[in-house]
């Protein structure tokens, strides 16, 4: 059986995550997340695509990309990306052999409700996996520029946080409020399943425009408009 295509359509978010092979580590000191943030900063710039979000983990990345001009760009990125962190951790360990398992996974996301969703859904990663109580205190997530606690001022303005208020201060109160919030159960099989099987993340009318822009038959369906 063939390979499931990816589907990247341009001026929307996509949720894409890469894992290391096997589930090894990918990040094992500092300077190992700065490179790869470093080289994410040169390279969204070199093809155009805008970063919303991102974690890295110790053994998997999550990023909410979005094309401006052609979607495959995204596939251009993640194959520099991947390729330079690869080398960097070959020549250190003095090995060789691929870091990453496979090709990355990525869901087109449908802007508004759907993308608050996928932001607070990758920012919450730490959280979820035990290592930190609260998200602004892992360095290694977009959550801290978003709220202001560090300086960093690269992640790109996506199209709904600036809806929550109307100057800086009440957006990121709104934001943290937000992210603060329970997720429920339903939200996060529903935000997984799509990434992992490279479908799209929204509700029947966003699958129904997918569709009819891309000429492509889609077959998931959402299960409906993610709660606020």
């Amino acid at each position: 059986m063939g390979r499931q295509a990816r589907l990247f359509v341009p001026g929307l978010p996509h949720h894409v995550v890469q894992r290391g092979h096997d589930r090894n580590s990918v990040f094992v000191e500092s300077r190992d997340y700065e490179f790869f943030l470093e080289n994410l900063i040169e390279i969204k710039s070199r093809y155009n695509v805008g970063v919303y979000a991102y974690c890295l983990m110790t053994n998997h990345v999550h990023l909410i990309l979005v094309p401006h001009v052609n979607g495959g760009d995204i596939s251009n990125l993640m194959k520099r990306l991947s390729a330079r962190q690869g080398r960097r951790v070959n020549r250190l360990e003095e090995r060789i052999g691929t870091l990453w398992s496979g090709r990355f996974k990525s869901s087109v996301n449908e802007t508004d409700s759907y993308l608050m969703a996928c932001l607070r859904y990758v920012e919450l990663n730490p959280v979820r996996g035990g290592i930190v109580n609260k998200p602004e205190d892992y360095p290694w997530s977009s959550y801290r520029q978003r709220l202001g606690f560090c300086n960093d001022k690269w992640i790109d303005n996506d199209p709904v946080t600036a809806e929550l208020g109307n100057d800086l201060a009440a957006i990121q109160c709104a934001y943290a409020r937000f992210v603060k919030a329970a997720i429920p159960t339903e939200e996060i099989a529903f935000i997984r399943n799509g990434v992992r099987r490279n479908q799209l993340t929204g509700g029947g009318n966003f699958v129904d425009e997918i569709e009819r822009r891309t000429g492509i038959r889609v077959e998931n369906r959402g299960r409906g408009r993610p709660g606020k």
